[in-house]
């Protein structure tokens, strides 16, 4: 059969993968230059790294058999975890059990309070039971003001913003969680992350390969206007159009280079901007979909326009020393402006981008947020000042060179009773399918969560057309 996606993210190229090893004809559009989606990647310093910070965890056992399978294992490494929490002016280390004991924001009852909700957290097995309840209203109940508006409040706070970190529910804060506690060896273990050494992008230029080697083909800079159903014996059609790149920047990265590494035998053109397929399945967001598929009835349609969304909009700096310790350090101090701070050379040693040390300042805000209508220099002067709570050393001369990227639609906002109202990956046009990161759940999104979408979507389309 030959089969359409949409999409060249962790879910459209695995679709795409798992299509061709039966036989099926794949083209794959992708509005970007490159592939990867949210964890595509530039060129550094004769390195490559994620557009957006990336890691996986121990248990992330879909996108860890991928790699296995398409030949890289080789290319895993596993590596001990630093996590730090930043409260009251200074680093906090949340590494080990032994040093939650020591959150000296909170007083001696309620760290144990905070460790005793971790721990029920980690040995409750069924999400369901925190379905119809906010993280907020849950943690109040469970571990009690201090605990909440010391460490979660100002967590949630983050990530989803004054306007809805007190409509997340429960279940989302499990996900996020569990996928953590999935990476320690016992209760007092420490925490083991994986990364691909060569970058996911060498992970997605190998599966691309793949693909190809399957007589699939991947078309960059095209995107997908329209979907239209019902055309000449029920094929579905494409109206395509050359697009901008879906990963914007204000004004020019200073070094970061202008072509993709998306392989150049890895791109084809379309040779018409219309093509009719048997299946389609779209990895797009719901409110895109929802655009290119009008003719969708209303009651599936309003699950797709009823997602919120926030952007991701990261700052990369490039120093020449070290600012911390820690490689995932969480902010919960509401007077710094951006939510975590991640330094990849605390994951990844220095000499890998020759000797420099990489950090990311990360941040999720809405479209009208003030911090994302602003350029990268002027997030920069917002920024650099507060790096020195962090790090009271820290000089703007130690930044050798910064990047900026944003991408919309980056993080859905997941609310109670979420289940409710996740669109199917059958849609009720027959042939088309929706594999996008509002259908993850109760997990939060991710590459390993991606990847698990795009097989079960590929072996749903297969189940349908035989």
């Amino acid at each position: 059969m030959k089969v359409g996606i949409i999409g060249a993210g962790a879910a459209g190229l695995t679709a795409a993968y798992e299509l061709g090893k039966f036989g099926h004809r794949v083209t794959v559009y992708e509005r970007s230059p490159f592939i990867g989606g949210q964890a595509s990647t530039f060129e550094l310093n004769g390195a490559r790294l994620e557009r957006g910070y990336h890691h996986l965890f121990t248990g992330d056992d879909y996108i860890l058999d991928l790699i296995r399978e398409i030949g890289l294992e080789n290319r895993l490494r596993y590596i001990d975890s630093t996590v730090g929490t930043f409260c009251n002016g200074r680093i906090h280390d949340f590494v080990t059990a032994s040093d939650l004991l020591k959150f000296s924001p909170l007083n001696f009852l309620d760290r144990i309070r905070l460790g005793l909700v971790a721990l029920r957290l980690r040995r409750t097995h069924d999400w369901n039971q925190f379905e119809n309840v906010t993280a907020e209203d849950w943690i109040l109940k469970n571990a009690g003001k201090e605990v909440y508006s010391r460490f979660w409040e100002p967590m949630l706070r983050g990530k989803f913003g004054d306007d809805y970190y007190q409509q997340v529910g429960m279940a989302w804060v499990w996900g996020k969680m569990h996928t953590r506690f999935a990476s320690r060896k016992g209760i007092f273990g420490r925490e083991k992350l994986v990364y691909p050494i060569g970058s996911f992008g060498e992970v997605f230029d190998v599966l691309a390969d793949k693909i190809l080697e399957q007589g699939g083909e991947i078309c960059s800079s095209f995107s997908v206007d329209a979907i239209e159903s019902g055309v000449n014996n029920g094929l579905i059609g494409l109206k395509l159009s050359p697009s901008p790149s879906s990963w914007t920047s204000p004004e020019p990265l200073k070094s970061s280079p202008v072509e993709d590494p998306l392989k150049q035998r890895s791109v084809v053109r379309p040779k018409e901007n219309k093509c009719q397929f048997d299946a389609v399945v779209s990895t797009v967001s719901s409110s895109a979909f929802a655009k290119m598929a009008p003719h969708l009835p209303v009651s599936y349609k309003s699950k797709l326009t009823g997602v919120k969304y926030l952007s991701a909009v990261l700052v990369i700096l490039v120093l020449d020393r070290p600012l911390s310790d820690v490689y995932w350090l969480n902010v919960a101090d509401r007077s710094i402006p951006f939510v975590g701070v991640i330094e990849q050379t605390n994951l990844i040693d220095s000499g890998h981008y020759a000797g420099k040390h990489i950090v990311y300042l990360s941040n999720y805000v809405s479209t009208s947020n003030r911090l994302y209508k602003l350029r990268k220099d002027e997030l920069l002067s917002e920024y650099l000042p507060h790096l020195k709570k962090i790090n009271p050393l820290f000089k703007a001369s130690w930044v050798q060179d910064s990047y900026y990227h944003k991408v919309d639609v980056a993080q859905p906002i997941v609310g109670v009773n979420y289940s409710q109202s996740i669109p199917s990956h059958r849609t009720p046009v027959k042939g088309l399918y929706l594999a996008n990161t509002t259908q993850v759940y109760p997990e939060d999104r991710g590459t390993n969560y991606s990847v698990r979408m795009g097989k079960i979507v590929a072996q749903m389309l297969r189940q349908d057309l035989e």
